[in-house]
Formats: structure tokens, sequence, C-alpha cells
């Protein structure tokens, strides 16, 4: 797989792991990581669903598995990377690459919280140490916006781990992040760190990044990862106002930036990865 990034193929990441499980029975208030405990099955189902659909990658439900966020949950985090990880395993089989999913920690570096650098670094080691052990074939460090804790998440999974690290950041449709950090300055973070592709997640539908994308493929040259929500949900119902063939329509212009990686985030589900597949065709080798 990693030969075909190097060789110029276009990999397919997975779509939406949280708010499918909000619609298969995620307890209210809890996180979608407590589901590889309590419905290992759901998990399973959901990752065999994105294969299925096309999926060369998808994510473990470890997204908040660190030490900050397991705390209120009860859960230690090498259980729950160790459960996530043999869940995904069994899912992709020898039809996919299962990433560490690693987000932020949901604290603060000083001055603005009071995590130190070490400290933060060595709860994302902790993190990645437990998926490698477990078989993880890649970490992927999404949804950052704080380019200290971006730093930390993809230097404690290098020195810590033989895993390639895939770096995603979130922006504000005004190109910055809620931190204040720009397109490119996440961008030479991402790469003096070490990540082996960068780009965008989340936040927002892929027309509104395509110009902050823009802005990272001007200045690096690492594969493109572009893995937009489906626009933004409905404040009533909660559904979100992007389509799959629409989604699928607007990732067409990230062709023009040599995308490498694409997939879906918030709101989206296998049936925006199938379209994704229709309209970017199948790899070139």
């Amino acid at each position: 797989m990693f030969k075909g990034l190097v060789d110029g193929d276009v990999l397919f990441y997975d779509g939406a792991l949280g708010t499918m499980l909000q619609s298969r029975g995620l307890p209210a208030g809890r996180r979608p990581d407590v589901m590889n405990i309590l419905a290992p099955d759901t998990v399973e189902d959901i990752h065999r669903m994105y294969i299925d659909a096309g999926s060369d990658i998808i994510c473990t439900n470890t997204f908040g598995s660190n030490a900050i966020a397991l705390a209120a949950e009860g859960y230690e985090v090498a259980e729950m990377v160790r459960a996530a990880v043999a869940i995904a395993r069994r899912a992709a089989g020898d039809r996919a690459a299962v990433a560490l999913d690693v987000g932020p920690t949901g604290g603060f570096l000083e001055p603005y919280g009071d995590l130190t650098f070490d400290g933060m670094y060595a709860m994302f080691a902790e993190q990645s140490l437990a998926g490698a052990a477990a078989g993880a074939d890649l970490v992927a460090v999404e949804t950052m916006s704080e380019p200290g804790e971006l730093r930390a998440a993809i230097l404690a999974a290098r020195e810590n781990t033989p895993l390639p690290v895939f770096a995603t950041m979130t922006f504000n449709a005004d190109g910055r992040t809620y931190t204040g950090c720009t397109p490119e300055e996440f961008a030479a973070v991402a790469e003096e760190a070490g990540a082996a592709a960068i780009g965008i997640n989340c936040s927002l539908a892929p027309d509104v990044i395509f110009p902050i994308a823009k802005r990272i493929a001007a200045v690096s040259d690492a594969p493109l990862i572009i893995k937009p929500n489906a626009g933004l949900p409905d404040p009533v119902t909660g559904e979100y106002n992007v389509g799959a063939e629409e989604f699928a329509r607007q990732m067409e212009r990230f062709k023009e930036l040599n995308a490498r990686v694409v997939g879906g985030c918030c709101g989206t589900n296998p049936d925006y990865i199938r379209a994704l597949r229709c309209m970017f065709g199948e790899r070139t080798a």
C-alpha cells in the first residue's frame, strides 16, 4: 500500500466512525471509544462496511484513547487501544491497512493550559506504543489545531514506533485553526516532525477547504490528505447538508492538487467512500 503512495496512486481512507456509532447505539454522553468494549461487533461491522465500500485504510476507534480523555470512562489506554486494533485487524484481514487513530488530548500546553510538552509527548507515546504492539500499520494523527500538540503527537509516534505517521489539522473557513495556526505553519511543523503525509480533516465541506488545501500544496511536496466533513449538521435534525454524490463532486477539485489520500470525516458513511472511489477511479497500479 505505501509503495502505491510513493508511486503516485490515490489511496482511500474510510469515513466517520463517531457519527456512525451514534446511529448504532452509542450511549448518550459516552466517548465513541467505549464501544470497543461495550459493542465490539458493532465497531467491526462499521469497519467492514467501509472496506467493502473501497477503503484502503481504516482508522481504529481510538480518537480519544489517551490518558486524559479515558480518565472519566474508567479504562486504561493500553486496554482500549488493544481492543480497538484487534477489532480493526479482524475486519481488515488482508484487504486494508489499519491506522491507529490519534486525536487531541483535550488539554492545552502551557501557558494556555497545564500540560507540558513532555507530558503531552508521554501520553501520545503511550497510545502509539500500544497501537504498534497491537499490530497497527500506521499512525493517523487527526483533527489537531495547535502546532505544539501536533508536533508532540508526530514525534511520539515516530520516536517510539517504526510506523509511518499521517498528520492532519482541522481549519476554520478563514484558513486558520481555532488556535490561529495557518496552513503554511502546519505544513512546516508536520514535515519537520517527520510526517509521511499531511493534510486536512474534519470541520467543513470539500469546497470550503479547497483554498486551504491549495495553500498547503503550494509549500509542501508531502503526499496530500483530504478528509472533509459532509458539510455542516442541521442544528435541529443533526443531518449533514452534503450528500454522498455532491461530496464526491466537490472532491473532484482536489485532483488539481494531486491529493493522494482521500476519505471522509463527520457525517460521512460508506456511501461517500463508494462515491469517492467511483469519481477518482481505481488506483493506477
